[in-house]
């Protein structure tokens, strides 16, 4: 069984990037503290929207990565990377585990003050 550092490892060698939320203008409050937890919502569904192996008609926020939207482990782990990028944070690995789904990556990334 591959550590989760190997997963991250080959994911971000074979992902394949699809354009994030911040390129398609938005806005975006630098050094605000908090961001608001609607505009996080709103940037994580389309994150999880844009990779390329979810049916985007199936997203919502209340989406589970797995049950709802089929995706193994290895594939969370590339929708996880493409919210670092989104936000430009990096979450460390015991957190990044924790996200599973929709709720959970907004809920902590609408309480990291670094999310931007």
């Amino acid at each position: 069984m591959l550590r989760r550092g190997a997963l991250r490892a080959i994911a971000r060698a074979s992902a394949t990037r699809a354009p994030t939320a911040s390129e398609a203008l938005t806005l975006r409050a630098y050094g605000a503290g908090f961001l608001n937890k609607d505009d996080v919502t709103d940037r994580v569904v389309r994150v999880v929207k844009n990779f390329a192996k979810v049916d985007a008609a199936k997203v919502s926020a209340t989406s589970a990565f797995a049950s709802d939207l089929g995706l193994d482990s290895l594939d969370v782990v590339e929708v996880v990377m493409a919210m670092e990028e989104e936000f430009a944070v990096e979450i460390p690995d015991a957190e990044a585990d924790k996200i599973q789904s929709v709720p959970e990556a907004v809920a902590y990334l609408a309480a990291n003050p670094n999310a931007k």
